[in-house]
């Protein structure tokens, strides 16, 4: 039987670009070379590149049909793996292009990409699907609002973070009024959408949501214990965060955190592989959706990998089922 041939796509336009080069690492060493034969795509705006090995460039990609050159052949894919993270590979620009060259792909499809790179509206949606999520107001670079006018609709403290983007880049944690503008400032350098959102008192958990032969899984949920104010960059990425897999819960927060996850992943029309955080008030005792991640980390400091083998699953096999259930409905 003749192998798949998969393009493994990083890199991107966008600060996650060193996020995305980390991720593909991981899941690169862990494809099945038995079943798929990968070729590693960098995409970049000086250029999509065809690259033997991670860094070096081969040979340019042909846009106009998505192939590469090698040793004279012009190589055509059978699907894409998406390891990049934020833009164009998580807000569904790439997405649209594979759907108009019928080239299946791993993630997401273009609309729901679109819709949760956008976190207002993500939790938005989710709210009308019954999911609980804070109270929060969205802002636009071209409509100034004064911090006064967002204070007297939302309670202290807030997140104050870009609209569009992830991995807690450009975010802030305001404590106090007159912190609120400095971190307006800080996030609008990032976008020109912002979103502040009130402070939900409780214990933070990620879950991994896939799908495999038609049927929504969750794997073991993750409590993140941060030493920072909130879960920062410097804490996903650097070693400032302790996070505990499985998380340690009684049955029924797991049961409606497990539920949740899967609400959202159907009002949302999710596909492939997400991750999505939450916040578990006991006050209330419900899980609070924060947001989505439709292409979520995979170097060995993410959160995916870690719930994968809690799960008792090899990552070989979990990136394979992920790979046969994208061929099993192109």
């Amino acid at each position: 039987m003749q192998k798949k041939r998969i393009a493994l796509l990083t890199g991107g336009y966008s600060g996650e670009a060193q996020i995305s080069y980390k991720s593909v690492k991981t899941v690169f060493n862990h494809l099945d070379t038995s079943k798929y034969d990968i070729y590693l795509i960098d995409i970049r705006k000086d250029g999509w590149w065809y690259q033997e090995e991670l860094g070096n460039d081969t040979s340019q990609v042909r846009k106009a049909d998505f192939t590469i050159e090698v040793n004279g052949q012009t190589v055509y894919f059978d699907a894409v793996f998406l390891c990049i993270h934020g833009t164009p590979g998580e807000d569904g620009r790439l997405q649209g292009y594979f759907d108009l060259l019928g080239l299946p792909y791993t993630s997401c499809d273009a609309a729901t990409s679109a819709l949760t790179f956008n976190k207002r509206y993500t939790v938005a949606v989710a709210s009308f699907g019954g999911v609980a999520v804070a109270k929060s107001m969205h802002l636009f670079k071209h409509t100034r609002i004064e911090p006064s006018m967002i204070l007297s609709n939302l309670a202290l403290p807030v997140f104050v973070k870009p609209n569009n983007g992830g991995s807690s880049i450009g975010m802030s944690k305001v404590h106090n009024a007159d912190k609120l503008a400095e971190a307006l400032k800080k996030a609008f350098k990032e976008d020109d959408q912002v979103l502040v959102e009130e402070f939900i008192q409780g214990r933070e958990f990620t879950i991994g949501v896939y799908k495999s032969q038609g049927k929504i899984h969750t794997l073991p949920f993750t409590e993140v214990i941060t030493e920072n104010d909130f879960f920062d960059f410097e804490a996903k990425y650097q070693g400032k965060s302790k996070e505990i897999t499985p998380a340690e819960v009684t049955d029924e927060w797991k049961n409606k955190i497990e539920s949740a996850a899967t609400r959202v992943y159907e009002v949302l029309n999710c596909r492939g592989m997400v991750r999505i955080d939450f916040i578990y008030n006991e006050a209330a005792n419900q899980p609070y959706m924060l947001e989505v991640n439709t292409v979520p980390g995979q170097s060995e400091a993410s959160i995916i990998p870690m719930q994968v083998r809690a799960n008792g699953m090899d990552l070989k096999d979990f990136y394979s089922l992920l790979i046969d259930e994208t061929l099993a409905n192109a």
